[in-house]
């Protein structure tokens, strides 16, 4: 090779270098506007669960429309596959955001998850395998976390996530209102018109307004750098829950409690729509009233518990509310049951923050982050089986319709059918009841957990995986749990 020749190579690799070193400062996009901050993931957030809040009512006819037949077993089996394919691919996005950035991670993660909006209108069955298949990429939370973890301190992290999470529970409470009515009122295919431009909106403000977290963390070496099957395990959480039998024992409550709420997440407003005659206003206004006094449990009655009756007597009393809420939900026959049940369901949320805060609490500082590791696999697990068996235990006991709810009544709710009637007089709900039996295995079992005690795992070089399904390498204070708490709440 001549020296011409030489050089011109040399200059080629220096460019190359220079231009991964500007992809890898600036996270592989441009920055944004201004400097990282809580702002722009409280953005993304609202912006991406809005445009899904719109198209609540929509969907559940969509649904309908689509499998008449085995309605609940092909909803149960879409968020399924959709809960454990997120489970299974959570950790690894984490673990890949901590090496090229949140950046992108953000706008793939967005990109997938509202891929399917558009085609409700298009084809309802692509947009049904769409959804399940988008759980591969259906992590935003995972990355918001991280990017907020990446630009707080320890100390005013856990009002950051506080921010995040009523943001979060704010576009649901609105959102399916605003859907409903602009549905009855222009049709369908508007609110979906109108969710898809906000979906758009969502990718490109990502793409110019939100800077990179983590340019200056980033170096030019960790353009290849390896990802090890440790960080990526979804399951590497849960191989350590036998170690101690206080922390077997939480985990065996978390997971007989969420299992039910999982699945009931999953079919409970396409059951208020189709089986008890809720009309679409109604289950707006249902998720609307449901989330406030969800907030309100978690936040001032929840602080007023842990103050007066301790740790482990909040978690029995929230058990408790779930398992009448689940039984009321299980027998009830007329809307009204509906409506006090979902008032004792927004107690029950209190469950899950009583939880962590006993484990935050009990566990030693360096435990901190492997056994709430521990319990968000636990849930992450449950809101793929969750959906997928409350689905089957609809298709055996027959709970199906063969025709979408008659008109609206007087009163504001849809006729329900004598078919209905008939087949569902005494049990209109078994996979209610059967989530009540499992919660009150789990009140059991929460009864051998002590109020004071410390947790001994043994983590060694496993620490540094911490959370499977949160940001494994970012950093965190020591008693904060790995995600916020509203996720999991009854919005």
């Amino acid at each position: 090779m001549t020296q011409g020749g030489k050089k011109k190579k040399r200059a080629v690799n220096r460019s190359i270098m220079l231009a991964k070193k500007i992809i890898i400062k600036d996270g592989g996009t441009p920055q944004g506007i201004g400097s990282p901050s809580v702002y722009h993931a409280v953005i993304v957030i609202f912006l991406e669960f809005f445009a899904w809040g719109l198209l609540t009512a929509p969907t559940l006819v969509v649904l309908h429309e689509t499998f008449p037949k085995h309605t609940f077993l092909m909803n149960g089996l879409i968020q399924g596959v959709k809960g454990l394919l997120s489970f299974l691919s959570a950790p690894l996005i984490g673990a890949l955001s901590d090496v090229w950035g949140r950046k992108s991670f953000l706008l793939l993660t967005v990109f997938f998850t509202c891929a399917p909006i558009p085609l409700m209108k298009i084809s309802p069955w692509w947009y049904f395998a769409v959804i399940s298949v988008s759980g591969v990429f259906a992590v935003t939370f995972s990355v918001v976390f991280a990017y907020v973890a990446d630009i707080t301190q320890e100390h005013e992290r856990s009002m950051a996530y506080g921010l995040v999470s009523a943001t979060f529970a704010a576009s649901l409470v609105t959102s399916p209102a605003i859907g409903a009515y602009l549905g009855r009122v222009y049709g369908d295919s508007l609110v979906v018109v109108l969710a898809t431009a906000i979906a758009l909106l969502d990718i490109c403000f990502i793409l110019v307004a939100v800077p990179e977290s983590l340019p200056e963390k980033m170096r030019p070496a960790s353009w290849g750098a390896p990802i090890s099957w440790e960080q990526a395990d979804p399951f590497a959480s849960l191989k350590k829950v036998g170690q101690d039998s206080i922390v077997l024992l939480i985990c065996i409550t978390v997971f007989l409690s969420y299992l039910p709420e999982a699945g009931q997440y999953s079919s409970f407003f396409l059951y208020l729509r189709q089986i008890m005659g809720f009309s679409s206003e109604s289950v707006a206004a249902f998720i609307a009233v449901l989330g406030i006094l969800s907030i309100i449990a978690q936040t001032i009655v929840l602080s007023l518990l842990m103050r007066s009756i301790g740790n482990k007597n909040t978690i029995l009393l929230g058990l408790g509310f779930q398992i009448l809420q689940l039984a009321w939900y299980g027998f009830g026959s007329e809307p009204w049951m509906m409506w006090a049940a979902g008032a004792v369901a927004a107690m029950s949320s209190i469950t899950f923050p009583a939880v962590s805060a006993l484990v935050s609490r009990t566990a030693d500082a360096d435990q901190q982050g492997v056994v709430q590791g521990m319990i968000t696999g636990i849930r992450g697990l449950c809101n793929g089986l969750g959906p997928a068996l409350y689905g089957f235990i609809f298709y055996i006991f027959h709970v199906e319709l063969n025709e979408l709810p008659m008109p609206e009544s007087p009163s504001g709710g849809s006729v329900v059918t004598q078919f209905q009637l008939q087949q569902n007089s005494i049990i209109p709900g078994p996979p209610f009841l059967f989530g009540a039996c499992s919660v009150l295995l789990a009140l059991l079992v929460a009864l051998f957990i002590p109020e004071h005690t410390n947790l001994n795992i043994r983590s060694s070089s496993w620490k540094k995986h911490c959370g499977s399904h949160g940001h494994p390498h970012s950093p965190q204070a020591p008693g904060e749990a790995k995600e916020p708490l509203l996720q999991d709440t009854n919005v």
